[in-house]
């Protein structure tokens, strides 16, 4: 099956789907590599931030209060590297965990242009609370894999990250 399509030249062409298709079942074979990572997050997502809702918080809250829980206080930009916030949306987060007393902010001695976070009182039981149920939560899961099979999926991953990130 053909059809007439404008290239990138703006001229007329005809162009066969069918060879299309066969170029990219030929060439392109890491596509379902991408729709399986994209469905296999979609599902972690869904199955993590279903719970974590379920215990009062956003998935976003979450990931700050499990990255400051345990530690001494930390840098914005610390924070940034340690989560999976943007770093476009962490000064917003952030401030809005101040407002509900989970994060405090803290003036750092040795520069002024930054400062700490640290949890409250009360982020620091919320983190007692909310982190061990939700990683036994987590376990309920990942206990269906064997240690061998999660060693191949983990080494698979760290395989797909090096061909992006150098």
């Amino acid at each position: 099956m053909s059809f007439d399509a404008t290239n990138s030249l703006g001229l007329e062409t005809e162009f066969d789907i069918g060879q299309y298709m066969n170029y990219i079942s030929t060439y392109m074979n890491f596509l379902p590599i991408i729709k399986q990572l994209a469905r296999a997050y979609q599902g972690f997502e869904g199955y993590s931030s279903t719970h974590i809702r379920g215990l009062g918080l956003l998935p976003v809250q979450f990931d700050v209060i499990a990255t400051l829980g345990n530690q001494p206080p930390i840098t914005y930009k610390q924070l940034g590297e340690k989560t999976l916030i943007s770093k476009s949306s962490l000064t917003g987060v952030v401030e809005r965990m101040v407002q509900k007393g989970f994060i405090a902010i803290l003036e750092n001695p040795d520069d002024a242009r930054s400062h700490f976070l640290t949890l409250t009182v009360n982020g620091q039981k919320i983190f007692e609370k909310a982190f061990p149920e939700h990683l036994e939560h987590l376990e309920m899961a990942f206990q269906k894999l064997s240690k061998k099979q999660m060693k191949e999926i983990e080494e698979s991953l760290k395989t797909l990250k090096s061909i992006f990130i150098s």
